[in-house]
């Protein structure tokens, strides 16, 4: 691979864990030397967001571009794909790297275009969950999955962020070996290990992440509402998403809702010193960057045993509870308050842990080494 390559990173919404870990990629690949853009959606947009991006778009040498793109499957992805591969051919570039489902589709389907006009262009695809959580049975399943099995044709690499992912993939859509694959871990940064203190009035529980059903928020309130018949016990739910007003009429019908803050969307850190224990109480998880980041900050966790989770914590003693049981949830919730001294304990190790395992250098790393490593084979 040439040392410097011209890279375009393609995903839908700039929010959440997948644009950090794309923001963090594309950052680290820049300072290598490489030139880098981005391809992402132009209608979710926040003033948190707009600022991210503004500040992305000054450091990238290829900038950041919007497109229209639909969450579900819609005639704008016929526009979306037309306008990535566009960018992609008058941009040069030498990868087009998609991220989820959408980012995925559209970067293998233009760069399949773009081979076939004889252009040199390496596609890859990191699912970050998203349509390996839909059950192979359901409906929407067996769409995905179905779409899935067809672009695999059209893919020169794929990078997961966990075993687990690599796992389902493997199992639901193209089975062992199909596509050429490495398991490229998400990391953090150095300043991200700096501990975050509890602020005075920080609750006793902090939730950090989408507001729906998937992070398992009504099983914290569940939980809160068990452990508040035993003891007082605060939460603060920190986020934005589709089911927000939901949970908040959920907490005024068990009875919490003096116990319970909903302060909307903030960055990470300054949302850990709202919370002296992060929960996670999700259904379903790829590999969260929220684990990575409470771990790197020394914040003592309660989190479920889903996804990568148990890649993050192996090796360590934190316990993880099972989804979807409210009821052992809050069993590790009371034991958070009863015994600090462990979960610091805890939380030290998890610290050090991610600190020898997942940092924003090792998995920058093993990206551009992959990339290496296809273009050196297709030639």
């Amino acid at each position: 691979m040439p040392s410097a390559i011209q890279i375009l990173h393609v995903l839908r919404a700039p929010v959440g864990g997948l644009f950090r870990h794309v923001g963090d990629l594309s950052r680290a690949q820049t300072a290598a030397g490489h030139r880098v853009g981005i391809v992402c959606c132009s209608e979710a947009s926040d003033r948190l967001t707009e600022a991210r991006l503004a500040d992305l778009a000054a450091e990238l040498k290829l900038g950041v571009h919007r497109v229209a793109m639909a969450r579900e499957i819609d005639l704008r992805d016929l526009t979306a794909t037309r306008a990535t591969r566009a960018l992609a051919k008058r941009l040069d570039v030498d990868v087009l790297h998609g991220h989820g489902a959408k980012g995925g589709a559209y970067a293998r389907l233009a760069a399949a275009t773009l081979k076939r006009q004889g252009q040199s262009v390496i596609a890859l695809y990191t699912p970050h969950g998203g349509s390996l959580h839909y059950a192979p049975s359901s409906l929407k399943g067996r769409i995905f999955m179905g779409l899935e099995r067809h672009l695999a044709g059209k893919t020169d690499g794929i990078i997961f962020e966990s075993a687990y992912s690599a796992r389902i993939y493997a199992r639901n859509v193209v089975g062992e070996n199909a596509v050429t694959s490495r398991i490229i871990p998400n990391g953090v940064g150095p300043d991200e290990f700096a501990p975050v203190l509890p602020a005075a009035d920080a609750a006793d529980f902090i939730f950090v992440g989408e507001l729906r059903q998937l992070k398992g928020v009504d099983l914290l309130l569940e939980a809160l509402a068990g452990l508040a018949r035993q003891r007082p016990a605060t939460a603060v739910i920190v986020g934005d998403g589709p089911d927000a007003a939901m949970f908040r009429a959920q907490a005024a019908e068990l009875g919490i809702a003096s116990l319970v803050r909903f302060p909307g969307a903030m960055p990470a850190r300054q949302a850990f010193a709202l919370g002296r224990s992060l929960v996670m109480p999700s259904r379903a998880e790829s590999f969260p960057y929220i684990v990575l980041e409470a771990g790197a900050a020394g914040l003592p966790m309660i989190a479920t045993s889903v996804g990568g989770i148990p890649e993050i914590v192996a090796g360590t003693n934190v316990p993880l509870v099972p989804p979807e049981d409210a009821d052992q949830l809050r069993q590790a919730m009371q034991r958070h308050l009863d015994d600090r001294v462990s979960v610091q304990n805890e939380a030290l190790e998890l610290q050090r842990c991610i600190g020898e395992r997942f940092t924003i250098e090792a998995m920058a790393r093993g990206v551009n080494e992959f990339y290496a490593a296809l273009t050196n084979s297709s030639r």
